[in-house]
């Protein structure tokens, strides 16, 4: 939330509302819900099973206190799910998820790889080569909805799989890089701006491509809606590339921040922001690039 420029308190009063919006809407369009919520749990509670943290708790308490102290630690983190699933009253399934998440507690395993995972990226623009070494879980993930929304027949499923990997996308632009690195390009202001919109949308596309060839062909009927969310992608994007450089070298402040969430909420207003956030970029580059 910091690194986007949003107030914590804000953002704190967002964050339960957006939880609730995406978790319902999971539950309204796919009757496997319950597998993909207990998958989105588990990941997150993972978090806390990192060997050096645990080997830290553990030379502060004793054996029996430690195994008390992760399960509360994860029976809390688990706890949002645990209250949504109880409100869709699945109950058996929240008792299992439950269960799970204390069996966790007694392993210690790194959610972190220290292997280089290859990218099909090349190296200059790092925001792909380094945001999908991060989040390249998140694309089977995107894939495996993708053939759930087909098997059942479910266009919505479908094109919230693609949303996902926008999202994914969008997030890498969330840090500001060194100037040095903006010098490097030795573009112009418009040429550098053009070039981080192009290198964007094409791996945008790149990404998305399986997703939208099967959406296409299996609904084809919905194909017209199916262009407007990825045009839609496309657009916040841009934005947020935008954004990003209208406040260089300094990162993204609040009243960039409440902008680009009013744009979510209304799409329309995309118009003017796009042009005011490039115009605005414009003249912070024009101090580092040569125009």
């Amino acid at each position: 939330m910091i690194d986007f420029g949003i107030p914590l308190l804000i953002g704190y009063t967002l964050l339960p509302i957006v939880f609730i919006l995406l978790s319902n809407y999971l539950f309204e369009k796919t009757e496997f819900a319950n597998y993909v919520y207990g998958l989105f749990a588990l990941s997150f509670v993972s978090k806390l099973s990192e060997p050096k943290r645990n080997d830290f708790l553990k030379s502060i308490f004793n054996k029996v206190n430690y195994k008390k102290l992760r399960a509360i630690e994860n029976l809390i983190y688990c706890l949002p799910f645990t209250l949504f699933l109880i409100y869709k009253n699945q109950f058996a399934f929240s008792i299992i998820l439950n269960i799970f998440v204390i069996i966790i507690t007694l392993f210690n395993f790194s959610t972190s790889l220290n292997v280089t995972i290859p990218t099909p990226f090349s190296k200059k623009p790092f925001e792909f080569t380094v945001g999908f070494r991060k989040t390249f879980y998140v694309f089977p993930i995107a894939y495996f909805l993708t053939y759930i929304s087909i098997s059942v027949g479910n266009f919505n499923l479908g094109v919230f799989s693609m949303l996902l990997i926008g999202i994914t996308c969008f997030s890498y632009y969330s840090k500001i890089e060194n100037e040095y690195f903006v010098w490097n390009y030795n573009l112009s202001s418009k040429e550098f701006l053009l070039e981080k919109t192009k290198t964007c949308l094409m791996y945008f596309s790149l990404l998305s491509l399986p997703i939208i060839i099967t959406l296409a062909i299996c609904f084809f009927n919905e194909i017209d809606i199916l262009i407007v969310f990825f045009l839609l992608c496309y657009a916040y994007l841009t934005t947020i590339i935008f954004a990003k450089y209208s406040s260089f070298p300094n990162e993204m402040n609040m009243s960039q921040g409440i902008l680009i969430a009013i744009s979510l909420m209304f799409p329309p207003i995309l118009l003017i922001f796009i042009p005011l956030f490039y115009s605005q970029s414009i003249k912070k580059l024009n101090t580092i690039l040569n125009d």
